[in-house]
């Protein structure tokens, strides 16, 4: 009996059939949802019900947040635009053209994170240019949030339909 292959045999290195993947892909999505702008939600909530020290807090941080993130759009924007259209690209060849499963779960989870990423720059653009205070930022980064909440809602789903169908094709030897 060849133990190698025996080991190979049980413990599975395929992308969508490794529990680690799904277990990485709720953490990537249960921070991105966590986190709005780099601010955590928690504060959020813990402002809106308390004020005072704590809403001024919350203002505090989300204005810093919203200046280094406005800052790295406007210094290295372009730089990062170009480099992620790279590699997404690179990642898409190699994950549909060539068939490499790694990389067809790194574009289910790098592509709508990108989206996030699209979208916090322009609610960061938007709380920098509207400066909005009290009760209007706390809308503004719910309704991000909820924006956030509904991409991964979204690109779970997917990547579980494509996961499972994944599997479904290596069982029938496709």
């Amino acid at each position: 009996m060849d133990w190698m292959q025996t080991l190979l045999d049980v413990i599975d290195f395929r992308s969508f059939s490794n529990l680690w993947f799904w277990i990485m892909l709720a953490v990537v999505w249960s921070s991105a949802t966590h986190r709005i702008l780099g601010v955590p939600f928690d504060m959020v909530l813990r402002a809106r019900q308390q004020g005072g020290q704590a809403l001024a807090d919350l203002e505090d941080l989300v204005r810093i947040q919203v200046n280094r993130i406005l800052f790295i759009a406007e210094m290295s924007g372009l730089l990062i635009a170009a480099t992620l259209a790279f590699g997404v690209t690179t990642l898409m060849v190699l994950a549909f053209w060539y068939g490499v499963e790694f990389a067809q779960a790194v574009v289910l989870i790098a592509v709508p994170l990108a989206a996030v990423g699209a979208l916090s720059l322009v609610t960061a653009r938007r709380i920098a240019r509207q400066a909005p205070e009290g009760e209007a930022l706390f809308r503004t980064l719910a309704r991000h949030r909820a924006w956030v909440q509904g991409i991964g809602l979204v690109s779970i789903f997917v990547t579980a339909l494509y996961g499972m169908y994944q599997n479904l094709l290596v069982l029938q030897g496709l």
